[in-house]
């Protein structure tokens, strides 16, 4: 996918920040930011797929990340991360939801 920009106008029912992804092709995607997780001093986000129809049962959406830089404008810019980037951050999400279990089994 190339250009990659938040589109707070988005409908969304609740207060999530909404991302529209633009392919090499035009076709527009929409994705809801789960979480922002920090990694080398960098930005990025696990994004999930906003559907406009209800899914089918065993419809799992497309999960995302992309590295959050800023553009000339200081407005959040969504791009593809590295592929060393992209392994850390993965890495860093499981991390993150391993000790969440972990908390909650504790209690």
């Amino acid at each position: 996918m190339s250009k990659k920009k938040n589109n707070p106008s988005a409908p969304v029912e609740d207060e999530s920040t909404v991302v529209e992804m633009v392919d090499d092709e035009g076709n527009v995607y929409l994705y809801t930011e789960e979480v922002i997780i920090p990694v080398d001093n960098k930005r990025f986000a696990i994004l999930v797929e906003l559907l406009e129809d209800e899914p089918e049962d065993d419809y799992e959406p497309e999960v995302i990340i992309a590295k959050i830089i800023l553009d000339d404008e200081g407005e959040d810019l969504y791009v593809e991360p590295t592929d060393e980037e992209f392994e850390k951050v993965q890495a860093a999400y499981d991390r993150l939801f391993d000790e969440e279990e972990t908390v909650d089994e504790a209690r």
